[in-house]
């Protein structure tokens, strides 16, 4: 199998408490029997419909046929189910014809989905994302002429942000967009790459969420405006071409089996937008699908590394390979290669990122349902903790999970570097992610710049109160007193690194403070991973007296990856710390020549 029910169980009801949710008005129509049905049709769909084609659409990458995308023949199918079972709009309001899930369940269910099949998850939920940004700060004239048939499935929803030239640096776009004489309409021009799923047959239209600037507007970021740009636009009941023109199709290294397309806009001069919400303020409307987006990208890691994960567990317990170290006699049987401490170090470094990454982003995800239905402190609390953990959650289960696959296909030996197993698909499928929506240095800068200091430091103050809670918990239990010890430590390692850079900060040495952002942002990450995995240890111990011999070994489990974890991984903090702290600035002062 390609990923464990039992785990994800385990992070919703007994981590996560998810049942809570259904107190609130918002939720209340929802218990433990339906969000476990909804994880039971995921699980079908997945396995029936996504798990099956998983190869097949890496063998058979889209292509680009006079002037359209042509992608696996399968997806027309899974795009109809999706929409069909109201998967696109799932978290939606009742009154927009949603189920008004929480966004917990539907992302467990989405990394279900990922696990699966990575490319072909992306399709609907993608749609998904883009009308939200529509019904969020668009007209009810955008919302009724668009969203319906993007929840359908009939069309697909894309973000149009990165070009030629500007990719991270998006205040550097030069699509434009001009007024027209009808009030909200504009001519748009430009390029676009890497859009994913920009175009593709399995769909009768495309409806791109476009930054561009409106001509004559404020110069940089601030002249950011966002506009729907229909591949066709739709005009009293019929689509007319829209002048958006599929240029190109880049081929990758993985997740081939979902297209990624430069686009031509208004060549012909005949491209049409429409302005979503007011000018100028783009940007700040699609950081909302961004953040979401870098919640769902952590997740699409996670997901890729827990199946590569359980298909070389899968391996490791089957495949005979040598004897035990202490045994001399070659007449005596092989044992599987699972009894190797070796390769059971490389499958608990795998069980500790991957399963450690989906308490966190689970947690991020309840976080994202709470914003929804919480009001006052608590509203803000899970704000500003939710913006904190966003670049974290993001960030070390798309830099983990690369490393976590070479160990899944280490683990096979030659066997992991041919095509004849999943893990080497899953290894290069594992690599877009620290690039996808923002690559890993732009959200250390965002961290170290940004997230810690704003609010006078009030979002770091509730993350280190949340992490000190769970520590109190914990030394309630003698087993984990030593654990807390631990974390204490490093903990305040990371402090005292954090005060030392804010220092060069206050003496106006920027440079110098943000040099290493993507080194703190490691920092940070193990310590955050390392507390998901003490809340992770709480439950186990207190559950394990009473468990039955099944539950007794997965709890068993748990504890042992805690261990891991504190042993192989929290340690590394020292070295990032002495790093972060020395006065040698080799990387500031290298000079391009030198190369």
């Amino acid at each position: 199998m390609f990923f464990s029910k039992r785990d994800l169980q385990f992070h919703l009801y007994e981590v996560l408490d998810s049942e809570s949710l259904s107190q609130y008005e918002y939720f209340q129509d929802h218990n433990r029997e339906s969000f476990d049905m909804v994880l039971d049709a995921a699980e079908s769909i997945a396995v029936k419909m996504l798990h099956p084609l998983l190869t097949e659409m890496d063998r058979k990458e889209p292509q680009l046929v006079d002037g359209k995308i042509r992608i696996h023949e399968g997806m027309k199918a899974i795009i109809k189910k999706m929409g069909d079972d109201g998967w696109v709009n799932a978290a939606f309001r009742y009154d927009e014809g949603g189920q008004q899930l929480p966004i917990t369940v539907l992302n467990a269910a989405g990394f279900i989905f990922q696990a699966a099949n990575y490319s072909s998850s992306i399709f609907s939920f993608m749609s998904g994302g883009s009308a939200n940004l529509i019904r969020t700060f668009g007209s009810q004239e955008l919302i009724d002429r668009f969203t319906p048939n993007m929840y359908s499935g009939k069309w697909q929803g894309t973000m149009a942000l990165t070009e030629p030239n500007a990719g991270s640096s998006l205040s550097d776009i030069s699509t434009i967009a001009e007024p027209t004489d009808e009030a909200g309409v504009y001519k748009i021009k430009g390029q676009k790459i890497f859009i994913s799923a920009g175009d593709h047959d399995a769909c009768e239209n495309v409806v791109h969420l476009m930054l561009a600037k409106i001509k004559g507007g404020p110069i940089g970021a601030k002249g950011i405006s966002l506009f729907v740009v229909p591949q066709k636009r739709p005009e009293n009941g019929e689509l007319i071409d829209n002048d958006v023109i599929t240029a190109g199709i880049f081929h990758k290294m993985g997740y081939k089996g979902a297209p990624i397309a430069h686009l031509s806009i208004g060549s012909n001069d005949g491209t049409l937008g429409y302005l979503v919400g007011e000018p100028h303020k783009g940007l700040n409307y699609m950081f909302q699908l961004m953040n979401e987006a870098r919640i769902g990208v952590g997740l699409n890691a996670t997901a890729i590394g827990t199946a590569a994960y359980h298909s070389s567990l899968a391996y490791a317990k089957e495949r005979p390979q040598g004897r035990k170290i202490s045994e001399k006699d070659p007449t005596k049987p092989q044992i599987t290669i699972i009894n190797h401490a070796d390769v059971k170090r490389m499958l608990l470094f795998q069980k500790a990122v991957v399963e450690g990454s989906l308490g966190l982003l689970l947690f991020c995800s309840k976080l994202s349902d709470l914003i929804l239905v919480e009001t006052g402190e608590a509203k803000e609390r899970a704000e500003l903790l939710l913006d904190l953990l966003t670049p974290v959650g993001k960030s070390y289960p798309s830099e983990m999970c690369c490393l976590s696959t070479s160990a899944a296909v280490q683990v096979l030996g030659g066997s992991g570097y041919t095509t004849d197993f999943p893990v080497e698909q899953y290894y290069r499928e594992a690599r877009i992610h620290p690039i996808h929506e923002g690559t890993t240095a732009i959200h250390g800068l965002d961290l170290l710049g940004r997230k810690l200091t704003i609010h006078n430091g009030k979002a770091a103050q509730i993350f280190f109160e949340e992490v000190s809670k769970t520590m109190n918990e914990a030394a309630q239990i003698p087993a984990l007193q030593p654990f807390v010890e631990k974390l204490q430590k490093y903990l305040a390692k990371a402090q005292q690194a954090t005060g030392y850079l804010l220092g060069l900060a206050g003496k106006g040495e920027i440079e110098k403070y943000l040099a290493d952002a993507t080194l703190y942002l490691e920092m940070f990450g193990i310590i955050t991973i390392a507390w998901q995995w003490l809340g992770q240890a709480i439950v186990a111990e207190r559950k394990l007296a009473e468990a039955h011999d099944t539950d007794q070994n997965f709890y068993q489990g748990k504890l042992a990856t805690l261990r891991y974890f504190y042993e192989y991984e929290l340690v590394k903090v020292d070295s990032l710390v002495k790093r972060l702290q020395s006065t040698d600035s080799v990387t500031i002062e290298m000079q391009a020549d030198w190369f």
